[in-house]
């Protein structure tokens, strides 16, 4: 008998199912301020992120490796 038989593909398609309500479930519970606050972040980091990316591709000065 092998891992993947039709059994535990069941089994696991019921999981993510469950997981997927109870993670839809937990973020309509989220307030509107949580969620704005939280994609401010998310947004500063990414940001931040690029930032640094950019300048450290400056530093290095590879900007003409362009074909």
């Amino acid at each position: 008998m092998g891992i993947v038989n039709r059994r535990n593909a069941v089994v696991g398609w019921l999981v993510l199912k469950a997981g997927k309500r109870a993670a839809k479930k937990k973020a309509q519970s989220v307030g509107p301020e949580a969620r704005r606050r939280g994609a401010a972040a998310g947004g500063a980091l990414a940001g931040l992120v690029g930032l640094l990316l950019f300048w450290k591709k400056k530093k290095s000065g590879g900007g003409d490796d362009t074909a």
